[in-house]
C-alpha cells in the first residue's frame, strides 16, 4: 500500500513539474513586443527623462524612437546603468523607485535580439503626457526673477546669490515650492530660504539687485543692495527667514505629504532668497531664465517639518578631517543622536566628483540597525531627495551613522584633477564647487506621532 502511495506521489511531481517546465518554455517561446512588453516599461522609467528639454540626450516617446536607440537600451539596462536609481534597493525602498526587474531587463533583451517587432499598434499605451513646466499641474502662483541670468562660456563655475520678489493679495500658506531650471544641464544646485515681511513694517524689497555675483562679498552689505532688510530703523532689521524652502539637484522632485504634514506660511509682502545657485561649467554664453512654482495649500499647518543636515556645513563633525589626499581611496565618517522620537520623510545624501559609496543607517538604543540608504556606487549626475513610502519612526536615544567613501585617484575617471590633487571642502563661501568636495546627510523628519508607519506617502 505504502510503495503504491510514494509511486503515486513521484507521478504527480513528476507531472507537476513538466507542466511548469512547459508553461517556462511557452513563456520563454512567445513573442517580446513594444505594444504588450516594452512600451509600458519605457514609458515609466525611461520616458520621463527622455523627452525634448530634459536631461535624457535623445527622446524615448514612441516605438520608432525607442527602434533608433534599440541596442543601446540593451546595454544600458543589462550593465543596469539605466534607468538611473542610485539607491541599492535590496537596502532600502523609496517612492518612485525606477528599478528595472530581472524579468523586464530579459524581456528588453529578447525583444531586441528578435528585431524589435512592435506587435498591435493599435493596443499599445498611449505617449505618456507631461506638464513641461512643473511635476505637479498649474502652479497657483509663479515666480520670476526680474532680471535675465547671463553665463558666459568661459569654462568656469558660476555661483550667485538671487532674489525672487512677489506680491500677494493675502497671507497664504504654501504646500508645494517647486525650482524649475531654464538651462537644465547646467543648474548643478540651489539652496534658498523664504523671506517674510511684517505688513505693518516699511520696506521696499521689489527695489534693489535680484542678481549678485560676487559671493565672496560680505553677505550683509549684498543684502542691503538687494533692499532685503526693513527701512524703518527698527530692530530686528531683518525680516523673517526661513530656511531651506527651495531646493534643486539633479534629478531632484519635491517631496509631496498628505495635508497633515508640512506647508509654509506664505506672507502676502515676501521673497525668496536663493543664498546659493550654482551653474555647471560652460564653453558657450548662455542665458537662464528660471523660475519658481508655488502651489498653496488650505488646510492651516498642523505639524510642521524640520530639515537637518549632518557633515560638510551641518550639525555634526566629520571625522577625521575632511581632506582627501591625492592618490587616495579614504573613508570618512559622522554622526548626530536623536534626542527625541521622529518620523523621518526624506533623506538627501550628497557628495560630488570623488564620491564613491555612501551608506547611512540609525542604531536603536537596543543595538538593532534601521536602515537607511546605501549607494554602492556613487554617481554625481544623479542625487535626489529619496521620499519613504512611509515615515520612518526612529526612537528617542537612536543614532544616525553615515559613512562616505571617496576615490581620489587616477583610477577615477570623474577626478576633477590629472594629477590627482588635495581635495577638500572649500572655504564655506564659494562652496560646493564640483573641484572641491562635501559630504552631506540631509533628513526632513516631523516629531513622531503614534500611527505615523500607516501613514502612506506615496498617494500624494
Amino acid at each position: 500500500m505504502r510503495l503504491v502511495q510514494y509511486i503515486k506521489i513521484i507521478c504527480f511531481v513528476f507531472i507537476v513539474g513538466a507542466c511548469n517546465n512547459t508553461n517556462k518554455n511557452e513563456e520563454t517561446n512567445k513573442e517580446v513586443t513594444w505594444s504588450e512588453h516594452i512600451a509600458p516599461i519605457v514609458y515609466k522609467n525611461c520616458s520621463p527623462c527622455h523627452r525634448p528639454n530634459q536631461s535624457g540626450p535623445f527622446n524615448l516617446l514612441s516605438y520608432n524612437d525607442a527602434v533608433k536607440k534599440a541596442k543601446l537600451i540593451k546595454f544600458v539596462t543589462q550593465t543596469k546603468y539605466m534607468p538611473p536609481w542610485p539607491a541599492d534597493p535590496n537596502y532600502s525602498h523609496f517612492i518612485g523607485e525606477r528599478v528595472l526587474n530581472e524579468n523586464e531587463i530579459e524581456l528588453i533583451k529578447r525583444w531586441v535580439d528578435k528585431n524589435m517587432p512592435r506587435g498591435d499598434s493599435l493596443n499599445e499605451p498611449k505617449t505618456p503626457l507631461f506638464n513641461e513646466h512643473s511635476n505637479f499641474g498649474k502652479p497657483d502662483l509663479i515666480i520670476r526673477a526680474k532680471d535675465i541670468v547671463r553665463i558666459k562660456g568661459n569654462g568656469t563655475d558660476v555661483f550667485l546669490i538671487m532674489k525672487f520678489p512677489y506680491e500677494l493679495n493675502n497671507d497664504t500658506i504654501a504646500d508645494i515650492i517647486e525650482f524649475v531650471p531654464h538651462q537644465r544641464k547646467l543648474v548643478h544646485h540651489v539652496n534658498g530660504h523664504l523671506i517674510s515681511y511684517d505688513s505693518n513694517r516699511t520696506f521696499n524689497y521689489m527695489t534693489g539687485d535680484n542678481i549678485h555675483s560676487d559671493t565672496k562679498a560680505q553677505l550683509m552689505e549684498v543684502y542691503k543692495n538687494m533692499h532685503i532688510p526693513y527701512t524703518d530703523n527698527l530692530q530686528p532689521n531683518f525680516p523673517t527667514l526661513t530656511p531651506n524652502t527651495v531646493y534643486y539637484l539633479p534629478g531632484y522632485t519635491p517631496p509631496v505629504y498628505p495635508s497633515e504634514i508640512g506647508g509654509y506660511k506664505l506672507k502676502k509682502n515676501g521673497a525668496f532668497l536663493l543664498n546659493n545657485i550654482h551653474y555647471g561649467p560652460s564653453n558657450v554664453d548662455l542665458m537662464d531664465s528660471s523660475y519658481i512654482n508655488v502651489f498653496f495649500r488650505k488646510e492651516p499647518i498642523k505639524r510642521a517639518i524640520t530639515e537637518i543636515q549632518l557633515g560638510t556645513f551641518g550639525v555634526s563633525k566629520i571625522e577625521p578631517e575632511f581632506i582627501i589626499p591625492p592618490n587616495e581611496i579614504k573613508t570618512f565618517h559622522t554622526y548626530a543622536k536623536i534626542e527625541k522620537a521622529i518620523s523621518i520623510l526624506s533623506i538627501n545624501p550628497h557628495m560630488h566628483l570623488i564620491g564613491k559609496t555612501f551608506w547611512a543607517f540609525a542604531l536603536k538604543p537596543n543595538g538593532d540597525t534601521v536602515p537607511l540608504i546605501k549607494i554602492p556606487k556613487w554617481d554625481f549626475r544623479w542625487q535626489y531627495y529619496y521620499t519613504f513610502i512611509n515615515p520612518l519612526k526612529l526612537e528617542a536615544g537612536s543614532t544616525i551613522h553615515v559613512y562616505g567613501t571617496f576615490d581620489n585617484t587616477k583610477n577615477n575617471p570623474f577626478n576633477p584633477y590629472s594629477p590627482p590633487q588635495t581635495i577638500t571642502n572649500g572655504d564655506g563661501v564659494e562652496s560646493m564647487k564640483t573641484t572641491e568636495e562635501m559630504f552631506q546627510f540631509i533628513f526632513t523628519f516631523v516629531p513622531y506621532k503614534q500611527g505615523d508607519e500607516k501613514i502612506n506617502l506615496e498617494k500624494n
